[in-house]
């Protein structure tokens, strides 16, 4: 039997919930990475609370991913790569987590672009999250593309694709699962 390897989006401010940040460290084995989040997205400013937790997550042997909001393909190539710079510069992020990304093909020249960019800058691991299954032009832009973004309740109905290279952000879990 396998260890799960579990991507955790995790947008809790440090300073709020410091034991929740701590369990994060302690289950450093069990995780794949997780997500960092300051201000929907890196922010402004850098915020110092972020950056400490970032840095015991490193320090655990944790990827750290910094969150970036694509609009589906709508937010310009130029502010994606500077929120990626953002992450990698303040909070030494390891890779980007990219959200709301488009599935249709005709987006795929855009997103290309940007994994281009974020690989130049150091990204070692990208993560698309088209929540729904997404055109196969996809799958040579990133490390692991989320295929499935919802509760459990609907998750547990569906028999969906399943790849090394697919992951499935599952909401509302039962206890113990």
């Amino acid at each position: 039997m396998t260890t799960p390897s579990l991507l955790v989006p995790f947008y809790e401010h440090p300073a709020e919930r410091p034991d929740a940040w701590a369990a994060l460290v302690g289950a450093a084995p069990s995780l794949y990475g997780v997500v960092l989040n300051p201000a929907s997205g890196a922010g402004q400013a850098p915020d110092p609370a972020f950056a400490d937790a970032a840095g015991r997550l490193r320090a655990a042997g944790v990827r750290v991913l910094g969150y970036v909001d694509t609009a589906y393909g709508r937010r310009p190539h130029a502010e994606v790569v500077g929120e990626l710079l953002r992450h990698r510069d303040w909070y030494a992020a390891d890779g980007a987590f990219l959200d709301q990304v488009a599935t249709a093909p005709g987006a795929l020249a855009h997103y290309r672009r940007i994994a281009v960019a974020a690989r130049a800058a150091g990204a070692a691991t990208l993560v698309f999250n088209h929540g729904a299954h997404p055109d196969p032009g996809y799958e040579a832009q990133a490390d692991l593309l989320v295929t499935f973004e919802g509760p459990w309740d609907t998750y547990r109905t569906l028999d969906l694709p399943v790849a090394a290279h697919y992951c499935h952000l599952v909401y509302a879990a039962p206890a113990g699962f």
